[in-house]
């Protein structure tokens, strides 16, 4: 059974000029990960733009994912959905195409309840054998896992760990505290990798490590060496990256200096993410930046 740990990266989905899913794109990008020093690939999260592909594209996207993985590294798979009935027929979809884990975001634009997100996950986890991750990010759908809400749903079988994106260390706090610190907790914010495993966490879910995967992760592999200023300097090597992101939404910036990075993957479907010309002159030199002093 998987057990979430480490730094997972959350991967884009690469697209083609015509704004398509991108096959043999998207191998190279689990390939890549496969040996990039990353614990495991999460597919259709925030930086997948699950929010932009329809059902046929996310089952395309899995599918492609645990092919090319082939079980040596573990694919979680972004399915949750605005309603639990849909979370439901792509939870089940994902673990027949043979994902490790799942990943369940909130429900999102319809405003939610403590009762009702403990049911929406409890129906979830008993559909599938899958160990699931809830999945917080109340910036992008107006819903929040309160610290008292988790405290129930680490109970619930199958329910495995949560990545916080609130962006809200304080809260990071609140989740390890209530759960005395015995349930799983990754940082979703890259700014929070290292601050999460000093205060108790697990790991992280983190998009730079589509661009820089083996220095994200050696901030994990540092910590657990015990060796606190290496983990130090990359972490903080994070922010030059992560000041770019008021260029635009952060995850066309990660896609777009993917693609400066040689990688390939495309730009955001339409009508996000939308590159400007500051984006190339800013990225460059912050690329400059990271050859020059990121060793």
């Amino acid at each position: 059974m998987y057990k979430p740990e480490g730094v997972i990266v959350a991967m884009v989905t690469p697209m083609t000029k015509d704004g398509l899913v991108d096959e043999s794109a998207l191998r190279a990008q689990v390939e890549r990960h496969v040996t990039s020093g990353v614990s495991a690939v999460f597919v259709l999260g925030t930086n997948g733009e699950f929010f932009s592909l329809d059902e046929s594209e996310k089952e395309t996207v899995i599918r492609i994912a645990v092919d090319q993985a082939a079980h040596r590294i573990p694919v979680l798979a972004g399915v949750g959905c605005p309603t639990t009935m849909q979370t439901v027929r792509l939870a089940r979809k994902a673990e027949a195409l043979g994902a490790d884990a799942l990943s369940v975001i909130t429900p999102y634009f319809g405003k939610t309840s403590d009762a009702s997100q403990i049911a929406f996950y409890e129906t979830v986890a008993g559909s599938v054998s899958l160990p699931i991750l809830l999945y917080n990010i109340p910036m992008r759908t107006g819903n929040s896992i309160s610290p008292q809400a988790l405290k129930t749903l680490a109970q619930i079988p199958g329910i495995a760990g949560i990545k916080d994106s609130s962006g809200n260390f304080d809260n990071t706090l609140r989740y390890l505290e209530i759960t005395d610190r015995k349930f799983p907790v990754l940082a979703g914010n890259d700014s929070l990798i290292l601050s999460t495993l000093m205060a108790g966490g697990v790991g992280a879910i983190a998009g730079t490590a589509n661009l820089f995967p083996n220095k994200v992760s050696g901030i994990y592999r540092a910590f657990r060496a015990g060796d606190l200023a290496e983990a130090t300097r990359l972490q903080d090597g994070l922010r030059h990256i992560r000041n770019c992101f008021s260029l635009g939404d952060s995850i066309g910036v990660v896609k777009h200096t993917a693609n400066l990075l040689g990688q390939k993957v495309g730009e955001m479907r339409p009508p996000f993410g939308v590159p400007t010309p500051q984006w190339d002159e800013k990225l460059t030199e912050v690329l400059h930046e990271y050859y020059a002093d990121w060793s």
